[in-house]
């Protein structure tokens, strides 16, 4: 039986291609492409909602592979329970990290420059002078340093920093230094005056940034989330903020989209992008790339890049 292939591209648009698989175009739609039980490859929709993307999955009973195309697996870990044993996920790892990085940096100096505010006097017509923090000289802490966080820390470079900390789950070094646990937080946080948090959701990170860690930032720091939501504390967010105490950018926001009414819009000293970290045009020719890879190796039976976890298999 040949395999097929759920791509959220049309396949006729994706150069490098092997022959092969079947090639099924699904982006979401109610009517599935084919039926998910001859499904080998599993290219989950990007930007969709979880359910949608996981509403397939409890029929995919020969699928080998679900291959996102997001940092994040999130989406679709409601899913994973549903699939047979010995399948590999693997993550967009490669894909977001030029947009994602852009974004950060946009939203550290708007916030620091006082750009909407700016904006805002633009639309009275009124010439809004003054004394504003630069980027430069100040300490930056990156919570979450993987292939974005490194993004992050190369665009910083050319603004002159005093000093880039870096903390993921693991204590490692790179080239640019040491990687701190995320047990050194509460000793780095006071240090920092920009707190950049680009770490995946999971068990560990859901609510981090709560109010003991926002209580260790320092008066005036900036808070910039590009990782998932509910890795902060809106409530505990909310009350900093009301304070005066820090400011935040958030290009996520925990409940997601944000509702109308929902205080975290009026409240002082916030910036809010709605989630386009990663929805570029720096995103389709990427992920093009990624998928005639990841395709390429499948057909060839090599190792597949960005393997997350394989179901059935014992985790740490």
């Amino acid at each position: 039986m040949t395999a097929d292939v759920w791509l959220p591209i049309p396949p006729d648009e994706i150069e490098g291609l092997p022959e092969g698989p079947a090639y099924r175009f699904w982006n979401g739609e109610e009517d599935f492409p084919a039926d998910p039980a001859d499904c080998a490859f599993y290219v989950v929709p990007y930007m969709k909602p979880s359910p949608l993307c996981v509403r397939p999955m409890a029929g995919m009973s020969r699928v080998q592979v679900v291959q996102t195309l997001s940092a994040g697996i999130d989406h679709v870990e409601p899913g994973l329970r549903q699939l047979p044993a010995g399948v590999r996920l693997c993550n967009a790892r490669g894909v977001h990290e030029a947009s994602t990085g852009e974004l950060t940096l946009t939203l550290i100096l708007a916030s620091l420059r006082g750009v909407p505010d700016f904006v805002r006097a633009q639309d009275r017509g009124e010439w809004l002078a003054g004394f504003r923090p630069a980027l430069a000289d100040k300490n930056v802490l990156i919570v979450g340093y993987g292939s974005i966080g490194a993004a992050i820390e190369d665009r910083l470079v050319p603004f002159e920093v005093a000093r880039v900390a870096r903390v993921a789950r693991s204590e490692r070094t790179t080239a640019r230094g040491p990687v701190h646990p995320l047990t050194e937080l509460p000793a780095l946080l006071p240090e920092a005056d920009v707190v950049i948090l680009s770490t995946p959701l999971t068990e560990t990170t859901r609510g981090l940034a709560g109010a003991d860690f926002l209580s260790r930032m320092k008066d005036g720091a900036l808070l910039v989330n590009v990782a998932r939501g509910p890795v902060v504390d809106t409530k505990a967010l909310l009350a900093e903020l009301e304070s005066g105490r820090i400011t935040a950018a958030l290009d996520v926001t925990d409940p997601e989209p944000l509702p109308r009414e929902h205080p975290l819009w009026r409240a002082p000293g916030v910036l809010i992008s709605p989630h386009v970290g990663g929805p570029t045009s720096a995103f389709l020719p990427r992920a093009k790339r990624l998928l005639a890879d990841q395709l390429n190796r499948y057909v060839n039976r090599e190792p597949l890049r960005n393997v997350i976890l394989t179901t059935g298999a014992p985790t740490d």
